[in-house]
């Protein structure tokens, strides 16, 4: 049985949201919490991952969406760093948008109910669990 051809796809990380999801003492230092995650994305540019429903994908861009202190956060080789002007909600969001006008296929990370409701229906959403356990290669 032949698999699946993997799709590219943009990853858009809502940070604060997934840093929020551990307990490691993000909250005393924002930016460099922002800044080891970020680190943890980098191999995930340019991989062959299992995405949302076993669904095979390469990851053709890494985005991570900082706001407030954690905008001073420095971004890896691989990884973008969105620095929200407001809040990261809605830079998310807007930018999920734009990338599915653009034709991307978008998957957001992200466990905030209220953002995952304002997304485009043709992005694909993951929790911050699938991210930090690691999504398995294709």
């Amino acid at each position: 049985m032949e698999s699946s051809p993997a799709r590219s796809v943009v990853l858009v990380v809502d940070v604060a949201n997934v840093m929020g999801s551990r307990p490691d003492g993000w909250w005393r230092d924002r930016a460099g919490a922002a800044t080891r995650l970020m680190s943890e994305l980098a191999p995930l540019a340019g991989a062959r991952v299992r995405g949302p429903d076993d669904v095979p994908l390469v990851v053709s861009r890494v985005l991570a969406v900082v706001e407030g202190r954690a905008r001073d956060a420095q971004a890896p080789d691989g990884v973008e760093a969105v620095r929200a002007t407001a809040d990261g909600d809605s830079t998310v969001s807007a930018l999920a948008a734009d990338l599915v006008v653009a034709g991307e296929l978008v998957l957001v990370v992200t466990a905030d109910r209220g953002l995952r409701a304002r997304l485009p229906a043709a992005a694909l959403v993951a929790g911050p669990r699938w991210l930090l356990d690691g999504p398995a290669d294709v």
